[in-house]
This record gives C-alpha cells, sequence and structure tokens, in this order.
C-alpha cells in the first residue's frame, strides 16, 4: 500500500510542479491584467476558456479516457504503440472537424456564447479547441508511462511561454483580452508540436500496426461514448454558471467570477494534479481488494488536503482580492470565493467515483448522475442568482455536485464495493468546515490583525483535527518513516 501511495505522490508532484508555476504567475501578474483589462472583457476571456473545455470533451467521443483505461490492459509494447496511433489520429481527425464547422459562424456563435460580437477572439478560442484536445491526449501518453520529467518540462515550458506572450501581448502591444487569448492557445499549439515530434516513434503508422484497427476501435468506443454525456455534464456546471451569469448580469460579473475561480485556483491546481495522476495508479492495480483500500485512504486524505485549503481561502478570501486586483470593479469577487472554492473540491471527490466506475465498466451509470447534477444546478442558478449574485453561481455549483455524488454512489458502490472512511469524512466536514464558517462570521475582516488572526485559526486546523483522533497511529508511523527516509536521501545528496 505504501508503494502505490509514493507513486501517486510522485506524480503529483510532477504534475503539481507546471500547475503551481502557472498559479503562481498567474497570481503575480493578475494586479497587471486586471489593471489593463476591465471585468466585462476578463469575462469574455474565461466564457471562451469553458467553451473551448466544452467542446473538447464532446469533440474526443471519450478517446483519451478510453485509452487510459485500455492502455494497462496489454503489457505487449507493439499493441500498445500501436493504441497510441489509433488515439492521436482519431483525435487528430475529429478535432480538425470540429474546428472546421464552428469557424465558419465566428460572429453569432460569439454572441451566443459571450453576449457580445467578437468573432475574432471566438476564432481564437476555436484554435483553443484544437490544441488543448490534441495536446491533453499526447500530454496522456506521457502520464500512462509516468515519464514524470518529460510531463513537467512540457509543462512548464508550456507555462513560461505563456506568460511571456501575454505581457508582451497584452502589456507591451496593448492587445487586451485578444492578447490573452493568442498567448494561451498560440502557444499550446506549438507545444503541442513539439511533443508530437517528441513521440514521433511512437506515432509513425506502418501497415503492420494497421491489425485489428477496426476491433480496437470498437472497443474503445464501447468505453469512451458512454463517458462522453455524463463528462460533458459535468462540465456543464462550469459553462452554464458563467453563461448565466454573463447573459443575466452582464460581462463585468462574469469577470468577477472569473476572478473568484482564478483564486480558487489554489485548489483547483491540487485537484488537476489529482485527476491526472490517480486513474493511471488506480487503473494499475491489479487486486480488486487492495485497490478497494487504496481508493478509500486516498479519498479520505484528498478530502483533508482539499477541504484545508478551501477553508484558508474562505477565511482571507477579501485580503487576497484586495492585493490582486487594483480595478475597485473586481472586489465583489471575494464573494464567490469559498463556494468555488468548494465546488472544485468536490470535483476531486467526483474523479475518484468516476475511476470506481470505469474500474467496474459501468460507465454507462455516470451520465444519470450527471444528469441529476445538471438539472439541480440549472434550478439553483434561476433560483439563487438573481438574489445573491456571484455567490448564488457558486452555491449552485456545490448543490448540483453534492448531488452528482450521492446519485453516483448508490448507482456503483455495488460494481466494485469501497468502503469509505464515512467517520472520518464527516469528522473533517464539521471541524474544518465548522471553524472555516466561524471564522469568517465572527473574525475581523479588514486590518493587519484581522488577517494574522484568520490565519492563525488556518493554521491550527490540522492540530485540532489530530487532537480529535482524525490519524490513525499506523498512518501516522508510516508518515514519520516517509519523512525519516526523505531526510536521509537529502543528507546523502
Amino acid at each position: 500500500m505504501s508503494g502505490y501511495l509514493r507513486r501517486l505522490l510522485g506524480a503529483l508532484g510532477a504534475y503539481q510542479l507546471a500547475s503551481v508555476l502557472q498559479k503562481l504567475l498567474a497570481v503575480l501578474l493578475l494586479p497587471v491584467y486586471t489593471g489593463r483589462i476591465a471585468p466585462g472583457g476578463y469575462g469574455i476571456v474565461e466564457t471562451l476558456a469553458t467553451f473551448v473545455i466544452f467542446v473538447s470533451i464532446v469533440a474526443r467521443f471519450g478517446m483519451i479516457e478510453s485509452f487510459l483505461r485500455y492502455y494497462f490492459s496489454d503489457e505487449n509494447p507493439a499493441r500498445r504503440d500501436a493504441l497510441v496511433r489509433r488515439a492521436v489520429l482519431f483525435t487528430l481527425v475529429s478535432t480538425t472537424v470540429a474546428c472546421v464547422v464552428l469557424i465558419i459562424p465566428a460572429g453569432p456563435l460569439a454572441e451566443v456564447i459571450t453576449s457580445r460580437q467578437v468573432p475574432g477572439a471566438f476564432r481564437i478560442a476555436v484554435l483553443g479547441i484544437w490544441s488543448f484536445t490534441n495536446l491533453e491526449l499526447a500530454q496522456a501518453v506521457l502520464r500512462v508511462d509516468e515519464r514524470l520529467r518529460a510531463y513537467a518540462v512540457v509543462n512548464s515550458i508550456n507555462v513560461l511561454v505563456t506568460v511571456a506572450a501575454s505581457v508582451v501581448l497584452v502589456v507591451g502591444l496593448g492587445r487586451g483580452y485578444e492578447g490573452l487569448l493568442i498567448a494561451n492557445y498560440a502557444t499550446s499549439t506549438v507545444v503541442l508540436f513539439g511533443l508530437w515530434f517528441h513521440l514521433r516513434n511512437r506515432l509513425v503508422w506502418t501497415i503492420s500496426s494497421s491489425g485489428g484497427a477496426a476491433e480496437s476501435l470498437r472497443t474503445l468506443f464501447r468505453f469512451g461514448l458512454p463517458t462522453v454525456p455524463a463528462e460533458a455534464s459535468v462540465y456543464a456546471l462550469s459553462v452554464l454558471d458563467r453563461q448565466y451569469i454573463v447573459h443575466i448580469q452582464g460581462a463585468a460579473a462574469a469577470g468577477r467570477y472569473a476572478i473568484a475561480m482564478k483564486v480558487a485556483g489554489a485548489v483547483a491546481f491540487i485537484v488537476m494534479a489529482f485527476q491526472y495522476a490517480w486513474p493511471p495508479l488506480a487503473y494499475s492495480i491489479t487486486d480488486d481488494h487492495q485497490a478497494a483500500r487504496l481508493y478509500s485512504l486516498v479519498t479520505t486524505y484528498y478530502a483533508l488536503i482539499s477541504g484545508w485549503f478551501v477553508a484558508g481561502l474562505t477565511l482571507e478570501d477579501r485580503y487576497i482580492i484586495r492585493v490582486l486586483t487594483p480595478h475597485p470593479g473586481y472586489f465583489g469577487s471575494y464573494r464567490a470565493i469559498p463556494w468555488v472554492s468548494l465546488g472544485w473540491a468536490l470535483y476531486g471527490l467526483w474523479v475518484v467515483l468516476l475511476v470506481v466506475a470505469g474500474r467496474a465498466q459501468v460507465t454507462r451509470r455516470n451520465f444519470p448522475a450527471a444528469l441529476v447534477g445538471l438539472v439541480i444546478n440549472i434550478v439553483l442558478l434561476a433560483l439563487l442568482v438573481p438574489r445573491l449574485g456571484i455567490a448564488g453561481g457558486g452555491i449552485a455549483l456545490c448543490g448540483a455536485y453534492l448531488a452528482m455524488l450521492a446519485v453516483m454512489h448508490v448507482l456503483i458502490r455495488r460494481a466494485f464495493p469501497v468502503g469509505f472512511e464515512w467517520r472520518r469524512l464527516l469528522q473533517l466536514t464539521l471541524v474544518i468546515g465548522g471553524l472555516a464558517v466561524a471564522g469568517d462570521l465572527l473574525l475581523p475582516t479588514s486590518g493587519l490583525v484581522g488577517f494574522l488572526v484568520r490565519a492563525a485559526l488556518f493554521l491550527a486546523m490540522p492540530t485540532v483535527l489530530w487532537l480529535t483522533g482524525f490519524v490513525h497511529r499506523t498512518e501516522l508511523e508510516q508518515g514519520l518513516a516517509v519523512l525519516r527516509r526523505a531526510r536521509q536521501q537529502l543528507r546523502a545528496a
């Protein structure tokens, strides 16, 4: 068990490196961007970004999910390479066709998506659909091979070049929100070509490698296609809240909501690293009993780490916004930060249940759970956003995820039983959630004293959990052993 956990932590480190770098630079540059881009322009950028990911989910037809699932079903290197080639070729064709269809009516579609006539920005976003989807599959090849250093290098280059290009375009050339879009998606395209070149030996198609292609594609579609409606419905939660806000309350409100999402990136980078690292490891465990134990333990500690970060953002949200956004129009963003942060954390639990369904090969059950969440989200948006503004959008997101998790657990618990640690999960909710809510309501909201008192409460939360018996003795001993080994390795180095 400890070996699997070390593999997961190592993968998380590699996947977090670029994400941490991206979030850090994004935070440092946020005052620069928000000082030159009004909330309305920032709202357009973020609304198009969610559109890119949503279309990407549909255009790949579940191919990336199938690739991750079936790569480990055959240890023959030649057949694995054949799977890589089929997946890459199919995704290249499907995304190219989708982008051609979308780019023709750019003007009308831009108004539908952003509530404004911005065809140029929409065309840049269409390029983003193509590059983002194909780059994600190319990165998946590195992930399944656990080539952590290569993955970290590729993504770090992507982040650094994107940041440099955005500074030049937004600050140097004054291109505003279009400059942000160009920097993001043009850079991803260049990195994609570089990664394809790096993987060229696995992408070269020969006659001998084409045998069984039709059968393999049928197998991939049988697994992958049922995941598309579910994944699209889940991501539609991110699209719907921003679409509803941009059309009901305007692009400026959507910009404030987008800033809240950026601040919630402290939780998002944990979730995204977990999403990339977890499936390859979870599917590689052959023993079902051992897998179920690991799934339960990982869920508990994922909830601990992500919940603690959510609590920190809840306590310090006003201070963060004051520092990061010099434009006064952005200050109201703090109202949505606790909710969108919690929404990100709940999405990570959804990733756990998706892997459970994938292991049991009952992916058709994903969609009913996702559909319930989508319906709940629509209802809550209509009820809460007119009354609570962008905070209502965040609350609706959390309500939808909670409904999805409940339904999904009911649908798959017999297909692959996992003994989740409900007592410790409840303890986490009561301790961390209770302290965060009490601190936000009772502690000062401005001044240095308020900031320090809230920070002290945040830092005290792990101690309170330990005092209330959250950590098992065996886990504590294993954790101390890992720290001792790490210290010895550092001394040896």
